[in-house]
């Protein structure tokens, strides 16, 4: 009924999002890739909801898939006895039915019932359309990602590699697989090739003999090309993609993952224009490999990154004809529905916009929003300070580095960063001082992506490591305050506005001044090295820059519900951005074209 969802936020902050919104119609998103903090969480919960805790050891048999199938099925029953308790509750003032109604959108039946009711004297006519609206209550989907680059090989008390199937993101399928949870799981970050060829071991994501899929399938995706493939692939093996969940590659929180100057819109566009005929291509696949399909599943389209207003919101969904949105670093700012520390919490709820930047702190290689004072920050320059730099490594979810060792390490890791600082100061390279700074920069997620999950809920983080790790899309630099469940929702439909007097550019203006920043970057390092293969990626990735210019300053004549100011205000800085891309040479002079 909601025409948002709350996509996964780092590893803690939306651990247990759904007990706290999916009573009210509002799906969110769980990552279960961290069995520790998923175990932790699940203690907490059954102390909360008076359920009794049999704790699952590291030393029994496929304890991280076993951890993660009890919180999903306690998840499951806390919301579903939390629903009936709201379907029975009185329509009065302050219930939480009452709640779930007035948080829907306007243009929603459920909510013009609502309306309706509210308007009859007391009697049988009122309580009949009680009644009706307590059938029409339907919990939020309880869906987990799974991050597809984190996949570590595990090992056995032994110190023997386990087989395949115990390897991370392999575990925490098979957890998600084995639950009780009729919901769908996010595959992010690419494409895992025994991940995907895993999936179909589970006969929950197939069609059963009434053509009914338990499990599905969401892939989020940073353009068409990357959706048709992945599509096809699981497509192959009879697996169908109910949902494609398009993420800006730059306006986003969390990992960023740029296109090669692809912009957002341009990329919903194909989409708009080619959605029937992919759902009809991969229906065909599907259905010649599994015999179980009978009509062709629905298939959502989604979009998430940088939207902050309601006349975005709206535009997305009647422009693009996309299913729903994804809102996700503004609900940091919702105790109500994420987990921050108060700390955290505060530092948000005042920041600027140079407070959010793009780092290289994530040890997997790939760009990284980050918040200038989280306290991760402060302990990792603390730690340089003292001549003890990295971070103790207990978790080791992003080992992956064999430079200097048979079993990966972590690229944050003080063992990592010692011997690779130590290898480039015996080589006294002209550069060290750079190259040594490119090695510090990274930080430890996996301890500091949990710690605020944990703090928030009166628990201890393991070793004692209590710093901070907080990923925000630069969009919540235009939210200040700390808000209501309420009054976000009110935000998103337009009832109310909460955004604060930083002047705010249009999502798609936004996305593309990240990407010319993020050009500019590209062009220094083709200055660097300067190989024709270089070259022409610059030159490909400007004119797609270019293409998407003019494709906005097109789509500016459909934006008929935005003020005329506001769209001459566009064309302005559309041009100013033409003029920018124009400006940047290659060497020798050589403009980009």
């Amino acid at each position: 009924m909601h025409t948002f969802h709350i996509p996964v936020l780092g590893l803690g902050y939306s651990i247990d999002t759904p007990v706290k919104v999916a009573r009210f119609g509002i799906s969110s998103v769980v990552s279960i890739i961290e069995d520790e903090l998923i175990e932790q969480m699940r203690e907490f919960h059954c102390g909360q909801h008076g359920e009794q805790y049999v704790p699952i050891s590291v030393n029994e048999d496929d304890y991280r898939a076993r951890r993660i199938t009890e919180y999903l099925n306690l998840l499951d029953r806390i919301v579903a006895k939390q629903v009936d308790t709201l379907r029975s509750l009185p329509f009065e003032d302050g219930a939480e039915i009452v709640k779930y109604f007035e948080l829907l959108p306007s243009t929603s039946e459920a909510r013009q019932l609502y309306d309706r009711m509210q308007t009859l004297p007391e009697g049988q006519g009122k309580s009949v359309l009680q009644q009706k609206l307590r059938t029409l209550i339907t919990p939020g989907a309880i869906d987990v990602n799974i991050m597809a680059k984190v996949d570590n090989q595990n090992y056995g008390k032994n110190g023997d590699p386990l087989p395949p199937e115990y390897s991370d993101a392999m575990s925490a399928l098979r957890g998600f697989a084995n639950s009780s949870l009729r919901s769908s799981v996010v595959f992010s970050a690419g494409y895992n090739p025994r991940l995907y060829n895993y999936i179909e071991s589970f006969p929950d994501f197939l069609p059963d003999n009434d053509g009914e899929i338990r499990k599905k399938i969401i892939i989020k995706v940073s353009d068409y090309r990357s959706a048709l493939l992945q599509g096809k692939i699981l497509a192959k093996r009879g697996l169908w993609v109910s949902e494609f969940r398009i993420e800006s590659g730059l306006n986003c929180g969390g990992h960023a993952f740029p296109t090669d100057g692809l912009l957002l819109g341009p990329i919903l566009e194909e989409f708009k224009q080619n959605r029937d005929g992919l759902a009809l291509e991969l229906f065909g696949m599907c259905s010649a490999s599994c015999k179980n399909y009978r009509d062709q599943p629905e298939q959502l389209i989604t979009v998430q990154g940088g939207i902050g207003t309601h006349l975005e919101q709206q535009f997305l969904l009647d422009y693009y004809s996309v299913d729903r949105t994804g809102w996700g670093s503004p609900f940091l700012l919702v105790p109500e529905a994420t987990n921050v520390d108060n700390t955290t919490l505060s530092q948000l709820a005042s920041a600027k916009p140079t407070d959010y930047f793009l780092s290289n702190a994530s040890p997997l290689g790939v760009p990284f929003n980050n918040f200038r004072h989280s306290s991760s920050e402060e302990q990792r320059k603390l730690r340089i300070e003292k001549g003890r730099p990295g971070s103790p490594c207990y978790k080791k979810y992003l080992s992956s580095n064999t430079e200097f060792t048979d079993r990966p390490i972590c690229t944050a890791s003080r063992q990592y960063q010692k011997l690779k600082i130590d290898e480039l100061t015996a080589k006294n390279d002209e550069n060290i001082g750079q190259q040594i700074a490119s090695v510090l920069e990274k930080d430890c997620l996996c301890e500091g992506l949990v710690a605020p999950a944990l703090l928030k809920n009166g628990m201890h983080p393991s070793h004692n490591l209590k710093a901070v790790t907080i990923c925000p899309g630069p969009n919540l630099a235009y939210f200040s305050g700390i808000f209501s469940l309420r009054q976000m929702v009110g935000h998103i439909y337009g009832r109310r506005n909460l955004l604060n007097n930083e002047p705010r550019p249009n999502l798609f203006i936004n996305e593309l001044n990240m990407y010319v920043d993020h050009f500019r970057k590209e062009v220094g390092k083709v200055i660097a090295i300067s190989t024709p293969k270089q070259l022409k990626n610059v030159q490909a990735f400007k004119g797609n820059l270019l293409t998407g210019v003019d494709y906005y300053n097109r789509l500016l004549h459909q934006m008929v519900n935005w003020e005329a100011d506001y769209l001459k205000k566009m064309r302005h800085q559309l041009a100013d951005i033409r003029s920018q891309l124009q400006s940047i040479t290659l060497p020798g002079n050589a403009v980009v074209c």
